[in-house]
C-alpha cells in the first residue's frame, strides 16, 4: 500500500488545514455580509452536460467515471469505446451552477446572489501551481445585465481580498466586445477571433513576437498580422483608443462607467484598470472579463466575467449571468510563504492526565476553554520531553492534574 497521495493532490497538516479553514470562513462571510446566498451542488454531473458546456481547454481535462455492471458491459460488447462514462467530476462550479439554477429558478430570487465553495477536478499533468483536486471560492449573480453587477462584483470581491490580509493588487477588466471589435478592424474574420485570441492570451507570456509567430503559423495573411502587431506595438491601448474600434460604443461605455465607479468604491484601496490584453475564456465569456493581479507577487490570485449564454443551454432562452472566482489555492501559497498567523486565533493550551482522571482532567479543561484551545494530553515518559514537545507543536502552556500551578512554556 502506497502512503503519499495521488500526484496533483495534497494532504493537509493540521496547521496549514487551520490556515485553509480560516480563509474560507473569512471568504464566506465577506461573501455572505454583502447579500449572497450559499448553495451545494455534486462533484458528479451528467457526462453529457460537462461535455456539451464551453469550458474551452478545460474538457479535455474531465475526470470522466465509467459506467457500471450491464450497461459498461453492453458498451465494451458493441465497441462504443467512446460511451463509456455517463458521469465526471466537476471541473468548476459554474456548470453544475447553471445546471442548478435551470432546475430550481422558480424557488430562486431574481437576480440570483450566489455563492459557491469547494473543490473541483481537473486531469491536469501534476507540476507546481497546477493541481488536481483544488477549492474554487465564487461569487455569481444570474438574472441581470445590468453593469451594478460587475461593479458590485468587483467591489465584494475587493473587500473578501483584503480581509483574508491580500493587500497590493489591481483589478484589471476588458469586455469581449470591445477585444473583438479591435481584432475585426485590424482585418480578422469574425469565425476566427476565438482562435486569434487563444494566441493573443499568451502575450504576457510569449510577448509579442511570440504571438505575432503563433499566428503566423495557423495561416492568417500577413498584412492582418502586421496591422495587428501595429496595434499592441504602438504603445498602451487605452479605453478611449480602443472605443475607437467600437461601431456600437455601449460595451466601451458600461467598461467606462464599471471602472469610473469601482475606482470611486475603492477609495484608494486598489485600482481597477482596463486592459486590452485580457483575453480569458474566449469560449466562455460574453462580455466583461476580470482578474486580479497580485502586484508584489505578478500572479493572477481571482478572475471571472459575463457568461450569458451558458444557462440558456439548458433552458432555451437567454439568461444574463456574471461571476468571479478567488484563485484559493494561488492565495494559500502565498500567505504561508509570507509566514501569515491567523488573527484572533487562541492560542493553544494542554491537560496532562493520567487515565484515571480523565474526568477531571475534562472539567478542567472545560474551565480554560473560554481563554485557550485546550488539548487533553495523557502523561507518557518524562515530563521534560513531553513539555519539550508540546512546546515544539506550539502550545503556550500546560497543565499537569494534581499540581500546583500550571506551567507556562517560555517563561525562564
Amino acid at each position: 500500500m502506497r502512503i503519499n497521495c495521488v500526484k496533483g493532490t495534497n494532504d493537509y497538516l493540521p496547521e496549514v488545514q487551520a490556515l485553509r479553514d480560516y480563509l474560507q470562513g473569512v471568504i464566506l462571510r465577506t461573501y455572505q455580509n454583502n447579500g449572497y446566498e450559499r448553495i451545494a451542488t455534486p462533484i458528479i454531473e451528467d457526462i453529457e452536460n460537462l461535455d456539451n458546456s464551453d469550458g474551452g481547454e478545460n474538457l479535455k481535462l474531465i475526470f470522466k467515471v465509467m459506467k457500471r455492471g450491464e450497461k459498461l458491459s453492453k458498451a465494451l460488447e458493441a465497441g462504443r469505446f467512446d460511451d463509456l462514462a455517463d458521469m465526471g467530476l466537476r471541473y468548476d462550479l459554474t456548470l453544475p451552477l447553471t445546471r442548478y439554477y435551470s432546475a430550481n429558478r422558480d424557488k430562486l430570487a431574481k437576480p440570483f446572489k450566489v455563492i459557491q465553495m469547494g473543490d473541483v477536478f481537473r486531469a491536469e499533468q501534476p507540476q507546481k501551481g497546477r493541481l488536481r483536486q483544488f477549492v474554487q471560492c465564487d461569487i455569481d449573480v444570474i438574472g441581470s445585465d445590468a453593469p451594478s453587477v460587475e461593479i458590485e462584483c468587483i467591489n465584494v470581491m475587493g473587500k473578501a481580498l483584503q480581509n483574508i490580509g491580500i493587500k497590493n493588487f489591481k483589478m484589471k477588466i476588458n469586455d469581449r466586445r470591445v477585444l473583438n471589435a479591435m481584432l475585426t478592424s485590424a482585418g480578422f474574420a469574425k469565425e476566427d477571433l476565438m482562435s486569434v485570441c487563444i494566441s493573443f492570451d499568451k502575450l504576457d507570456k510569449i510577448g509579442v513576437d511570440g504571438v505575432v509567430g503563433e499566428l503566423t503559423e495557423k495561416g492568417f495573411r500577413p498584412e492582418v498580422i502586421a496591422k495587428f502587431r501595429s496595434l499592441i506595438e504602438g504603445g498602451e491601448i487605452t479605453l478611449e483608443k480602443a472605443m475607437d474600434f467600437c461601431e456600437d460604443k455601449t460595451a466601451a461605455e458600461n467598461l467606462k462607467h464599471i471602472i469610473d465607479v469601482s475606482n470611486e468604491l475603492a477609495a484608494g484601496a486598489y485600482e481597477t484598470v482596463f486592459d486590452m490584453s485580457l483575453v480569458r475564456g474566449q469560449g466562455y465569456y460574453t462580455g466583461t472579463i476580470f482578474e486580479v493581479e497580485s502586484l508584489d507577487f505578478g500572479s493572477s490570485i481571482a478572475g471571472g466575467g459575463r457568461y450569458d449564454n451558458l444557462v440558456g443551454k439548458f433552458l432555451g432562452e437567454d439568461i444574463p449571468a456574471c461571476g468571479f472566482s478567488i484563485g484559493f489555492e494561488r492565495i494559500c501559497a502565498i500567505l504561508m510563504d509570507q509566514g501569515f498567523e491567523i488573527p484572533g486565533r487562541p492560542k493553544k493550551f494542554a491537560v496532562v492526565f493520567d487515565e484515571d482522571q480523565v474526568a477531571e482532567a475534562i472539567r478542567y479543561a472545560d474551565g480554560k476553554r473560554g481563554e485557550y484551545d485546550v488539548t487533553l494530553v495523557p502523561k507518557t515518559g518524562k515530563l521534560g520531553k513531553l513539555f519539550g514537545r508540546l512546546e515544539g507543536q506550539g502550545f503556550v502552556g500546560c497543565y499537569v492534574m494534581g499540581d500546583e500551578s500550571e506551567k507556562m512554556f517560555g517563561e525562564r
